[in-house]
């Protein structure tokens, strides 16, 4: 197993018309969740990647698990909830790039995660442990469980790596700062977005952002910086990368997960931190190339055909 990821993964419903979803009839349903999302990006990579959650024993619950173990990602840790129910949610597209997202996720299935779903043994066997700071948000206990895995991996010395994920729909920043500056604290590498540096830190430029944190004790700090690229440092410095021009988004929804799996497939295969954000800048842009969190994701003779690495044959 070189990364292990965990937390919440909903059905999706998209809305199939423009407009407040009082007057939307038609959607269409896939799933989404920032931690799946970075598995399945990261198995398409060819990449050996477990996910673990809790899922209602229901058909969307069915669901998730086929469609993610459909990806190559094992599962075989993921639990069904006989007593909850698998969150759902719902977007809405009214203008502008990003959609607005409604929840129905509290008392979910996810939220029942707790310490007692941790198998220590497993979890040991990770290279890599990508961490949200979406989960901390579900419940008391899922956050209880986050602190615990990160214990483990701090005494067994497996690379810690999160993303921030700040989601104020789920907590309000007063709640959710000293949750995630402690986690900022137990982990290796983190991928920040500027406004996160902001709520967090105080800070929307990016060198700030990255001293920060590798102050607290990161190795390695990307912050994303939309189209622009990233800004990629560790304590011998950093380094600008540019982004990948789109010339017509049609969702940002998965854009910084599929950064992150880029960035950590770079990171396993030894690369120079300013390949891992080309790497990571690459797989954010193909996420914006189509509507839903991870259809897009590229298998990685498709990533190099983008980066300009290998000849595309149409025909």
């Amino acid at each position: 197993m070189e990364v292990l990821t965990f937390g919440e993964t909903m059905v999706l419903f998209n809305p199939e018309s423009n407009g407040p979803l009082r007057y939307v009839n038609s959607f269409g349903k896939s799933v989404g969740g920032a931690d799946s999302n970075v598995a399945a990006a990261l198995s398409r990579l060819g990449h050996d990647v477990a996910w673990f959650s809790k899922l209602g024993k229901d058909e969307f619950g069915r669901q998730i698990l086929n469609v993610v173990r459909g990806e190559g990602v094992d599962t075989s840790r993921v639990k069904f909830d006989a007593e909850a129910s698998t969150g759902i949610m719902f977007k809405e597209r009214i203008g502008g790039d990003n959609p607005s997202v409604y929840y129905y996720r509290k008392g979910s299935a996810a939220s029942r995660l707790s310490v007692e779903d941790i198998d220590v043994e497993y979890i040991k066997q990770a290279k890599i442990i990508h961490i949200t700071g979406i989960t901390p948000a579900l419940s008391e206990s899922a956050r209880a469980m986050v602190f615990e895995v990160l214990k483990i991996a701090k005494e067994n010395g497996i690379t810690v790596s999160f993303d921030p994920n700040i989601r104020l729909k789920l907590w309000t920043i007063e709640e959710a700062k000293p949750v995630l500056l402690e986690m900022a604290k137990m982990s290796d590498i983190i991928f920040p977005g500027a406004d996160e540096g902001g709520l967090l830190l105080g800070t929307t430029d990016e060198k700030e952002i990255a001293e920060k944190f590798i102050a607290m004790g990161s190795k390695i700090v990307a912050v994303k910086l939309g189209a622009d690229g990233c800004y990629v440092a560790d304590k011998d410095g950093g380094v600008y990368v540019s982004g990948f021009k789109i010339e017509k988004l049609v969702d940002t929804a998965g854009a910084g997960d599929g950064f992150a799996a880029g960035f950590l497939s770079g990171v396993l295969k030894g690369l120079s931190l300013s390949e891992c954000g080309t790497q990571g800048n690459a797989v954010g842009a193909m996420a914006t190339l189509v509507q839903g969190d991870m259809e897009a994701y590229p298998y990685e003779e498709q990533l190099m055909t983008f980066m300009g690495k290998k000849k595309v044959v149409d025909r």
